[in-house]
């Protein structure tokens, strides 16, 4: 039996930072998603809306780039959005090979539901956790997704 080590570098990969990091993520979205289930909604759906809500009418492109998946998955999101009422695609004014997604008038009201959600949940997300600390976690993050998108363009 081999014995722990105070290295991480040395590590078992359940002991690392980056699979607390993982895990933590999941747990996030199953929060959310499982939050957002009385409104028939997953997280990818809520943050397209909440995008739209708050910045206006964008590309298809511009949405699944902010969401972090590809442009074939985000039309399946924005297909399941427009059946239900929720947003609407309409030809760019400038140029007619684009869509733009906007959002419709049911769809900002489920944005307010959304927020509500998510004040809720965040709440609890952040139960005992200080300002300071919650500050320090975002610098170490932050400087995390630098490093990555550093050794992705290599």
């Amino acid at each position: 039996m081999s014995s722990l080590t105070n290295n991480e570098l040395d590590a078992p990969p359940w002991l690392r930072v980056e699979s607390t990091l993982m895990a933590t993520a999941r747990l996030v979205r199953e929060a959310f998603d499982l939050r957002l289930e009385p409104l028939d909604l997953n997280l990818t759906q809520a943050s397209l809306l909440g995008y739209v809500a708050e910045f206006g009418a964008t590309t298809q492109t511009r949405l699944a780039d902010h969401l972090g998946i590809g442009r074939a998955a985000i039309g399946s999101v924005v297909d399941h959005l427009s059946d239900r009422g929720l947003v609407a695609r309409h030809p760019d004014p400038h140029d007619r090979r684009v869509w733009r997604v906007d959002i419709t008038d049911a769809g900002r009201a489920m944005a307010g539901r959304i927020a509500d959600v998510d004040e809720v949940l965040r709440g609890e997300l952040r139960h005992g956790i200080g300002r300071e600390e919650r500050q320090a976690l975002s610098w170490v993050l932050t400087r995390l997704q630098q490093n990555l998108q550093s050794a992705i363009n290599q």
